[in-house]
């Protein structure tokens, strides 16, 4: 995975779907950018703080079940300027996993370790939603044929590059390998908001 600059908010406070200088670049949503940037990028208020530490915490879940091939697709609110657009902090950030299971595990004992992991009796979406702040979605790669993995990568792409107004927004992707540098920074960036 080669990272590439977050780009700014538009003017309409998203993040632009593609390069307007070149349209047809590779240099395009998803953004593969690094879990570091992110932190510093968005790590910018309490709510957003907060909002970073549950994801971290949901990915610690994720990597504490074994599981750390893949990525993450990362969208909603929080990847756009919403206390502009909205005059409101984010909710939560909306996350598709996409994962490499290890061999001899199925959804179903993923699911199982995951829960045991995060310490929830059963990992709900509404559960995880409510104790890390984020909308979480898996998308299983070991066991997905080609033509579902394309299904379900189409599906999120044309949910994820509009938004309620139809307006075009991009997102962002991060790999789900443990990075313990995005802890430590949004650990300094929560004592520098503390401090403000």
């Amino acid at each position: 995975m080669i990272n590439v600059p977050i780009p700014d908010w538009t003017e309409e406070g998203v993040l632009p779907p593609v390069d307007a200088n070149s349209p047809t670049s590779p240099a395009r949503s998803p953004y593969e950018v690094s879990l570091v940037d992110l932190v510093q990028r968005f790590g910018t208020s309490q709510e957003r703080i907060r909002i970073l530490d549950g994801f971290l915490r949901y990915r610690q879940g994720l990597h504490d079940a074994g599981l750390t091939q893949g990525f993450q697709w990362l969208d909603g609110s929080y990847m756009e300027h919403v206390e502009a657009l909205e005059e409101r902090p984010p909710n939560d950030i909306d996350v598709v996993s996409f994962i490499e299971f290890p061999e001899g595990m199925d959804e179903r004992t993923i699911r199982d370790r995951f829960s045991d992991a995060i310490g929830l009796s059963r990992s709900s979406r509404t559960l995880v939603k409510r104790s890390f702040m984020v909308d979480a979605f898996m998308v299983p790669l070991s066991s997905i044929s080609a033509g579902e993995l394309v299904q379900l990568s189409t599906y999120w792409y044309s949910v994820w590059s509009h938004r309620r107004d139809r307006a075009w927004k991009g997102f962002l992707q991060v790999s789900l390998s443990p990075v313990h540098e995005a802890r430590q920074c949004l650990d300094a960036l929560a004592a520098q908001e503390g401090g403000s």
